[in-house]
């Protein structure tokens, strides 16, 4: 039968040399050099159809007998390494080289052009060890990380408060516990959104990375429902809306503090990461929904009490009412929904394929 060779490049450098078998969709078994010579048996599509193809060479100098190799669609791919890191005068022992073989000028350095890519490779490594030991480690990491630790736990307590009793206020008195929701936890719930004003604070002096404009949508936004619709109308404390948009507001907190919390220190639980970033989907719309009923039912109780109204000149009339105002918020509202639903949307995605890039 006869012996069918393949044609093979070869390009080397200090350490490696490299073949390159004109073999298409070819599986590669060869013996390892054990000897300052190889034997390769690749199968695959050649000059000569689809065919078992054989080469030998008879190296320089020793080789490693560890050999690597890649199939392409196109070709085969070998890499050897030298037993003794050195430039080869010629690929194989013998002078006169084979026929099947021919330089790989894709690849091809001379020895000059070879130790200049050595000594470029060496300078960016040392420049990349000089920019990593002049980047000085940040002396208040500690401190900083120990804030936002504390501010997040505090903030995952006053939250758990709020939904604790919330929750079995509902299951004792049920329904009859909407219409106190103000006045058993308007305290707690004054203070944590007191509280979220550091999240505005906190990315403007660095000490997270994240978005400014969003954390302010969202806490001036619960702080106009709260201290503006609920906590300057008595008519609107006893409304039932008052529980569900502090019962919304609760839930999602109670599963984002406590990420941030762990996050401090390094630590990721799956479960709780699922509802961070899950969670919000369903909630954060219904929060908005719970939010904007709760401003139309204020509406004619401002025009009636006049709270908050403008003064206008003698001849425009006696005031403005404050309902105007708030039914633009209430469109400025929606507006909001959609930059923070889009942030967190984006927030989710790069947490997956973060998550992804680890997993391969």
């Amino acid at each position: 039968m006869q012996i069918l060779t393949p044609h093979v490049y070869w390009a080397q450098r200090h350490g490696e040399i490299y073949l390159r078998v004109e073999l298409s969709d070819a599986k590669v078994r060869g013996h390892p050099p054990t000897a300052p010579s190889s034997c390769f048996h690749p199968y695959g599509h050649g000059a000569k159809g689809e065919n078992p193809y054989t080469f030998s060479l008879e190296f320089l100098e020793p080789v490693r007998p560890e050999i690597s190799h890649k199939s392409t669609q196109r070709q085969v791919d070998i890499k050897i390494k030298k037993q003794e890191e050195r430039w080869w005068d010629r690929l194989t022992l013998q002078e006169k080289k084979p026929l099947f073989l021919a330089p790989d000028f894709d690849r091809w350095l001379e020895e000059s052009d070879a130790e200049m890519e050595i000594q470029t490779k060496e300078e960016e490594k040392l420049n990349k060890i000089s920019v990593e030991s002049r980047v000085r480690k940040d002396p208040y990491l500690g401190l900083k990380k120990g804030y936002l630790f504390m501010y997040n736990l505090v903030q995952f307590l006053g939250f758990s408060w709020i939904f604790v009793n919330m929750t079995v206020r509902l299951f004792i008195l049920g329904q009859d516990s909407f219409y106190d929701t103000f006045h058993t936890t308007a305290d707690m719930m004054y203070f944590c959104q007191m509280m979220a004003v550091l999240e505005v604070i906190n990315p403007l002096l660095g000490l997270v990375r994240t978005g400014v404009f969003p954390a302010l949508i969202q806490v001036a936004g619960r702080n106009v429902i709260l201290f503006v619709i609920f906590g300057s109308l008595d008519d609107m404390q006893n409304k039932p809306v008052v529980f569900f948009v502090f019962y919304l507001w609760s839930t999602i907190e109670i599963f984002r503090y406590p990420f941030y919390m762990l996050a401090c220190i390094g630590t990721d639980w799956p479960m709780l990461t699922w509802f961070r970033y899950n969670l919000w989907i369903p909630l954060y719309p219904l929060g908005v929904v719970a939010e904007a009923v709760a401003v139309i039912q204020s509406l004619p109780i401002f025009d009636e009490t006049r709270l908050f109204s403008i003064p206008l000149p003698a001849g425009l009339g006696h005031s403005l009412s404050f309902s105007y105002t708030l039914q633009l918020y209430l469109v400025l509202m929606f507006l909001g929904l959609f930059i923070n639903f889009r942030h967190l949307y984006k927030l989710r995605q790069r947490r997956y394929r973060l998550r992804k890039r680890k997993a391969h």
